[in-house]
C-alpha cells in the first residue's frame, strides 16, 4: 500500500466528551484481507478480492462483477470541498474505515464510546451482493466469513468498543435462520436485513417466507437492523442531480420501509420483535403516526387490513420501532409522539454525512434544553438497553440542571 494520500487532513485533536455517545450508525469498509483463511478451500480461489487497475484505482471483483468503490463514500479527514467524494483506492482513506484499532482512536478523538458497524460496498448494507451471487454455496459462504471477520477481527479485540451485528444468507430463509442462531451464540445482538426484500426480488413481508427468520431473531434476541438504501434506491429522473436528490430523500426510503413492515404484522405475529430503522431520521414519525390514527379512527382504511382489536397501528410502531437521528432538529420539542426511550444517535462514520469528529459540539448544540435525562436516553441509554451493551463506569452527562426546554 502507498503513502498516506496527501488530501487527509491532520489528525483532529481530542475534544471533551460532553455525551456518553453509542452511535447506531456507522460503516466498515471491508479490507483486501477480509476472506483470507476465512472460506472452504474449494472456494478461497472464487472469493471476492482487490484488483489494481489500469489507472491505478483498487477495485473489488466478485462472482463476475466489478465494484469500483473500495470505500463506498469514505470521506471522513477530507476537506469537506473536495471533488471527487468516492475515494478509489484504501490509502485515500483514514485508516480507521478499514482498521478496528484505528477506529477506536478516531472514536476516542471525538468521544464515542461505541459503535454500530454496517457493511460497505463489496457487501451490501445487508449482505445482498453475497446473498445474489450466482453459486448460493459460494454466496453463503462469503456471508459466513464476513460474519467471522467481523466478530474475530472487529469485535473481538475492541468488545465494549463494538456492537456485533452481523448479515445472513438472505436467498433461503431456513440457512438465513441458522446464520443468526450461529452469530447468537457467540455474542452477535443485531442483524442488517433488507428494508424492502421484494426489492431485491426475494419473498415479500407479507408472504410469510421470513417468518423463520424473524423467529430465529425473536428467540435470540437479535435486533433486526433496516438500514436505509438496503434494499435500492429509489427512482429518480436520469437527467437530475442524483446524489443530491438521493441524499435528500433518504429517510423517505425509511418511511416507506417501516410502513411495509408495519402493515405486513410481523410484529403482531412476533410481539417481542425489536426493529431498528437505521440512518432513517426521526422526523417523519410524528407524521406516519397522525396518519395512521387517522386512517384507523376516521376513515377506516386500516381497521379493514389490521388483524388485531387490542392495538392500533400507532401502538405497534411506537411498540416494535426504534429510530435513528444524525440531525432532526425540528423534532426535538415534539419528541414525547415518538417516545423518548426509541430514539438514538447515529454518527455515521466515515461517510460525508457524518458528525466525526465534531460530535460532541454538534450534539451540544442540538440537545442543548433537553432534560438531563432525556440527553442521556438518545444519545446512550435507549442504544445500551436495546443492544444489551455494556456502558463506561460514568456516563454523561451526569445528573443535573435540566436546562430549559425549547
Amino acid at each position: 500500500m502507498s503513502a498516506r494520500d496527501p488530501g487527509l487532513l491532520a489528525d483532529p485533536g481530542r475534544v471533551e466528551t460532553r455525551f456518553t455517545v453509542i452511535s447506531v450508525d456507522d460503516h466498515v469498509v471491508e479490507p483486501r484481507h477480509l476472506f483470507e483463511g476465512r472460506m472452504p478451500a474449494v472456494l478461497a480461489d472464487r472469493a471476492p478480492f482487490v484488483r489494481t487497475t489500469s489507472k491505478g484505482n483498487e477495485i473489488w471483483v466478485f462472482d463476475g462483477q466489478a465494484y469500483p468503490q473500495v470505500g463506498l463514500n469514505a470521506v471522513v479527514g477530507r476537506s469537506r470541498d473536495e471533488s471527487p467524494m468516492e475515494p478509489v483506492r484504501f490509502d485515500q482513506m483514514r485508516r480507521g474505515c478499514w482498521d478496528p484499532s484505528a477506529r477506536v482512536a478516531d472514536m476516542d478523538l471525538a468521544g464515542i464510546w461505541a459503535s454500530v458497524s454496517f457493511p460497505s460496498q463489496i457487501t451490501g448494507f445487508c449482505g445482498a451482493i453475497y446473498s445474489g451471487c450466482s453459486d448460493p454455496e459460494l454466496g453463503l459462504a462469503c456471508v459466513r466469513a464476513w460474519n467471522d471477520w467481523i466478530f474475530e477481527e472487529w469485535c473481538t479485540p475492541h468488545p465494549e468498543r463494538f456492537v456485533p451485528l452481523g448479515i445472513t444468507y438472505l436467498a433461503d430463509a431456513d440457512a438465513a435462520a441458522g446464520e443468526i442462531r450461529r452469530n447468537a451464540e457467540r455474542g452477535f445482538v443485531a442483524v442488517s436485513l433488507p428494508e424492502q426484500p421484494h426489492r431485491l426480488g426475494y419473498p415479500s413481508l407479507h408472504s410469510g417466507w421470513w417468518d423463520p427468520v424473524l423467529a430465529a431473531c425473536v428467540e435470540t434476541g437479535t435486533v433486526v437492523c433496516l438500514h436505509v438504501g438496503s434494499s435500492g434506491m429509489m427512482d429518480l429522473a436520469a437527467d437530475g442531480p442524483l446524489v443530491e436528490v438521493a441524499a435528500t430523500l433518504f429517510s423517505s426510503l425509511s418511511l416507506t420501509a417501516c410502513i411495509d413492515w408495519l402493515w405486513s404484522g410481523v410484529a403482531l405475529r412476533f410481539a417481542d420483535l425489536r426493529i431498528a430503522m437505521s440512518e432513517g431520521g426521526i422526523g417523519w414519525v410524528p407524521m406516519l403516526a397522525d396518519r395512521l390514527d387517522y386512517i384507523h379512527d376516521w376513515s377506516g382504511h386500516g381497521r379493514q387490513a389490521w388483524p388485531s382489536s387490542e392495538l392500533t397501528p400507532t401502538d405497534v410502531l411506537l411498540r416494535n420501532f426504534w429510530f435513528c437521528s444524525l440531525d432532526d432538529p425540528s423534532i426535538w420539542p415534539i419528541r414525547d409522539r415518538i417516545g423518548v426511550d426509541h430514539i438514538m444517535i447515529e454518527v455515521d462514520y466515515p461517510h460525508a454525512d457524518s458528525t466525526w469528529p465534531d460530535t460532541q459540539g454538534f450534539l451540544a448544540q442540538r440537545l442543548a434544553g433537553l432534560p438531563v435525562d432525556d440527553q442521556r436516553r438518545v444519545c446512550h441509554a435507549n442504544a445500551a438497553a436495546l443492544f444489551r451493551h455494556p456502558l463506561p463506569p460514568l456516563c454523561l452527562p451526569t445528573s443535573g440542571p435540566t436546562g430549559t426546554e425549547r
